[in-house]
């Protein structure tokens, strides 16, 4: 099979985020499974859209889908994620402040999300602008991150840190296909 990239560098980048995404993806679903449908079924939702993106990354490294199509619906899917777990299904933080905050950065990264997918010329959005929606994604899921450790742990608490960085993995995986694609 011939692959869309030529460089070690960016070989290494698409593959690391695809396995890491898989385990995560997988941990998750052995989530779903251990905690039961009835409790963990958004879990499952989520896990649907990053399955989606995995797939869509693999089919992209190995030149099954063109750049359009692949920029489009990734930036559909993980935007989707971005509005069920950030925005209307927004967990409940230890302080109302770091809620806004990260209520905040999640409006501004489906705005960056949907300007992305939207232009006609995605080739002229620049790497900068890349790597802010990879920045902000990562951002968004330390102040998670941060607000699991203020309150006390319980039997979701492993699931919950690994749920929280399948996306910036993702994100990353996406800017890192594009910056290539730029060149």
């Amino acid at each position: 099979m011939e692959i869309r990239f030529k460089k070690n560098a960016k070989i290494f980048d698409i593959v690391v985020t695809a396995i890491g995404g898989t385990l995560s993806v997988g941990v998750m679903l052995y989530a779903v499974f251990h905690f039961g449908l009835s409790e963990a079924w958004p879990e499952l939702v989520l896990n649907l859209f990053y399955i989606a993106c995995l797939a869509m990354i693999w089919m992209y490294f190995f030149n099954k889908l063109d750049s359009h199509h692949f920029n489009y619906w990734c930036s559909v899917f993980v935007g989707m994620t971005v509005l069920l777990r950030d925005i209307l299904f927004a967990p409940p933080l230890a302080f109302y402040s770091l809620h806004l905050v990260c209520l905040t950065l999640s409006v501004l990264l489906l705005c960056m999300l949907t300007f992305f997918y939207a232009r006609k010329n995605w080739q002229s959005y620049t790497k900068r602008n890349l790597w802010m929606i990879c920045i902000i994604d990562m951002v968004i899921a330390s102040l998670y991150n941060w607000d699991i450790y203020l309150e006390p742990t319980d039997e979701y608490t492993n699931y919950m840190m690994i749920e929280i960085w399948i996306r910036p993995t993702i994100t990353y995986g996406l800017v890192a296909c594009f910056v290539t694609e730029r060149e």
